[in-house]
């Protein structure tokens, strides 16, 4: 692997990947049941006021919701409003299979990111810790 040697990541708090484009922050379980306790919410309130329904043709996966702007809906001027209860998906950036599939990759995604090539080394096992841990199943919706 390219990473053997670990890689250099230090997010720089620009907040970019959590606004400018759209996309989508898959939901686990566990993303959910946390960040409602933290917002003292039920688990069915929180997906009601903060999330959204991904179609994938015989389910939904649950997303958090973004605004008109994309910003995700927790993003406010101070950083992420559930910072100690953010998804899975957030707190594993940019260590992500697709991000670090080679050095090609992760060097485009550090054309939006400026904390790659910064900051100290993540080791190799780190980084596979967090690609395992990326690999959770989202929370999913049988709708159809």
């Amino acid at each position: 692997m390219f990473y053997d040697k670990g890689l250099r990541f230090e997010c720089q708090m620009c907040q970019y990947c959590c606004s400018v484009e759209p996309g989508y922050v898959y939901l686990t379980k566990d993303d959910i049941e946390k960040a409602s306790a933290l917002l003292n919410l039920s688990f069915s309130e929180f997906i009601d006021k903060y999330c959204r329904y991904v179609d994938f043709g015989s389910y939904y996966l649950v997303s958090l919701q973004e605004r008109e702007n994309y910003d995700c809906v927790f993003l406010s001027s101070k950083g992420c409003g559930i910072y100690h209860a953010r998804p899975l998906q957030c707190r594993t950036y940019p260590f992500w299979k697709h991000v670090i599939e080679n050095e090609d990759s992760w060097k485009k995604e550090g054309e939006s990111c400026p904390g790659i090539g910064k900051g100290g080394v993540i080791p190799k096992k780190e980084i596979e810790r967090l690609l395992k841990k990326g690999e959770e199943p989202p929370f999913v919706v049988i709708k159809k």
